[in-house]
């Protein structure tokens, strides 16, 4: 499960990549697609992704991976109504929650048997 906590102030793109189970060319597509995901980069041109960052992220991954999006379609939802994208991925996560806490529940009593 993808976190909504960050613990650190910045990501590099690979630690972006394995968190979000993504290839980093993916990660750049997405930077171009969506002027909202914007990771300063250094005098090097090494990106960093804040926390921020990391929600934007999070929010694409759902629309695009989650909920079968094209491109287009996921940043014409992203941009007309941002908070229906975030209340809906907080209630598919809660509902996959309960989904697993039921599997585990149902292993428990029929090792009971």
């Amino acid at each position: 499960m993808i976190p909504n906590n960050w613990t650190k102030n910045y990501y590099n793109i690979g630690e972006v990549a394995k968190i979000f189970n993504l290839n980093t060319s993916a990660l750049r597509f997405w930077e171009k697609e969506f002027p909202e995901l914007s990771p300063k980069k250094n005098s090097r041109g090494v990106r960093k992704y804040t926390p921020e960052n990391m929600e934007v992220v999070r929010k694409i991954h759902h629309l695009v991976k989650e909920r079968g999006f094209t491109i287009k379609g996921a940043r014409k939802k992203y941009k007309t109504n941002p908070s229906e994208t975030i209340n809906t991925e907080q209630i598919v996560h809660r509902l996959l929650d309960i989904k697993n806490s039921m599997e585990t529940l149902k292993k428990q009593l029929d090792s009971i048997k």
